[in-house]
């Protein structure tokens, strides 16, 4: 059986998460270089709410494309990552900024990583709202980091449960003795 929202508990409000995305804002504009063309690309689905927000605080000279990977099924990640949508836009010596939604196992982003520094760009520095490091497989690294949480699984503000919660202003987690079919 699927969890309901009942089954979660807040971990961050919606003023907490406002207030931290400003905060975000504040650090990753202070670390740009007035000078180059900064790509903000958000990783579908889960960033969207996030990188919404977030680039309201950056400066007017960035530009924003999507990518979509795949890696979860339910609370559990496969182990495997693909491509499901790519880039539309060159990023050949462009500073690039990924948004991220969670990074946990670091696969998801060692993958992309290599995807994308074969293009070639300027730089390439990752972002994300979640960072779960007591699942980390990989070292991966994060220049901007929102919260980092313990080993829960969560949904809200485009973290999804089989596609619903995304929705949510909220970020709520799972209690750590949930299992799924209760």
């Amino acid at each position: 059986m699927s969890p309901t929202l009942n089954d979660f508990e807040v971990l961050f409000s919606a003023e907490e998460i406002g207030k931290r995305v400003a905060e975000l804002g504040r650090e990753i504009s202070r670390d740009m270089d007035p000078h180059s063309e900064l790509v903000v690309v958000g990783v579908l689905k889960g960033a969207i709410l996030f990188m919404a927000d977030l680039v309201r605080h950056l400066p007017e000279n960035v530009s924003c494309d999507f990518l979509r990977l795949s890696s979860y099924s339910g609370t559990q990640t496969t182990g495997t990552v693909r491509f499901d949508f790519d880039l539309t836009q060159p990023i050949k010596g462009k500073d690039v900024l990924i948004i991220e939604d969670i990074v946990d196992t670091g696969l998801t982003m060692t993958f992309l990583l290599e995807a994308l520094r074969v293009r070639n760009p300027r730089s390439l520095k990752i972002c994300t709202l979640l960072h779960k490091p007591s699942r980390a497989e990989r070292d991966v690294p994060l220049a901007h980091v929102g919260f980092t949480i313990p080993n829960r699984f969560v949904v809200g503000y485009g973290l999804d449960y089989e596609g619903r919660y995304r929705n949510l202003d909220r970020i709520l987690a799972l209690p750590e003795d949930y299992e799924e079919g209760q």
